[in-house]
């Protein structure tokens, strides 16, 4: 817990660094287009100490560190909106995304990698083997397009953008899990493979176990370990790739926020997302963790050694 509370402080501390020390005024940036003369120099002047750019930089650090501390994290740049109202706005939409992908990327990384390792065929056993890195090594907007062109534009079974209902989010969920789903596959065939080979593998084979259920049952629990690893870093990973999938359809979410804050310099909202993004890593990874004892019983500290 301290590491992950170690982590969103430095988090914090880099986002600051990065987007306030950078050469170049977000104020001037945003009201006047890159050009002091369009705006009066004193209109200027107000904005910039209405928003604390006028202070010195230890200053305006530690005035947004101990607001940040509260969970404050100023207003937009853009339209003077509280940034957490307007994270508040973009969180549902995306975790939703996630959320979805998620459990599409385990169903489909699971179910690849037992029937990759499970299969007596040789060819077939190779063939489903290489479909993780032909997954992993696909853009995430390419697949993207490619959905859309198919079920959306051809078939016409599914909105190509928006936020309409639970169809509008297939697609992008679909988009989102498939590398994540490849790289699952990818670590649980590999620890299946080698499970395979231990010695109460053999045990069980020998005492007449049925080979499905030595497989699921035997060496796929043995082997969820690193996949368990994978899946927490990739659910923390998908929520910066929904930045490009809510682009790529025009969804209201953090992907949209961070874009046009991006955009319109809006340093603040900028930092709100990263400082987001580290927390969300944090707490996965923390729960991650966490779960390990349920997972595998020789990490449970014994009886005596509580005692």
């Amino acid at each position: 817990m301290l590491q992950a509370l170690l982590v969103m402080v430095a988090a914090y501390i880099v986002s600051f660094v990065i987007l306030f020390a950078l050469p170049g005024d977000p104020i001037t940036g945003m009201y006047s287009g890159g050009d002091a003369g369009v705006v009066d120099p004193e209109e200027l002047e107000r904005i910039r100490a209405d928003f604390g750019f006028d202070r010195p930089l230890w200053e305006q650090f530690a005035t947004r560190f101990g607001a940040a501390l509260v969970g404050d994290f100023g207003r937009s740049i853009r339209n003077g909106q509280p940034v957490v109202d307007m994270l508040a706005q973009g969180i549902p939409q995306t975790l939703a995304l996630v959320s979805f992908a998620v459990v599409i990327a385990i169903v489909l990384g699971v179910a690849l990698a037992l029937a990759a390792t499970g299969s007596r065929r040789g060819w077939l056993r190779q063939f489903l083997l290489t479909l993780p890195s032909f997954g992993v090594s696909m853009p995430t907007f390419w697949v993207g397009l490619i959905l859309v062109q198919i079920f959306a534009f051809s078939l016409k079974w599914l909105p190509p953008v928006g936020n309409t209902g639970f169809q509008s989010l297939v697609l992008p969920a679909i988009t989102l899990a498939l590398p994540g789903a490849a790289q699952i596959a990818q670590v649980l065939a590999k620890s299946l493979t080698t499970a395979g080979l231990e010695p109460y593998i053999t045990t069980a084979r020998a005492i007449g176990l049925r080979p499905s259920v030595i497989h699921t049952r035997d060496s796929l629990r043995n082997a969820l370990l690193p996949a368990l690893t994978m899946a927490g870093l990739l659910i923390a990973n998908m929520f910066g790739g929904s930045i490009v999938v809510e682009s790529v359809f025009s969804r209201a979410g953090l992907g949209q926020i961070t874009v046009k804050a991006v955009l319109g310099h809006d340093i603040p909202t900028v930092q709100a997302v990263v400082v987001l993004g580290a927390i969300v890593f944090a707490l996965v990874t923390l729960v991650i963790d966490l779960l390990y004892p349920v997972v595998d019983p020789r990490l449970r500290p014994s009886v005596g050694a509580r005692r």
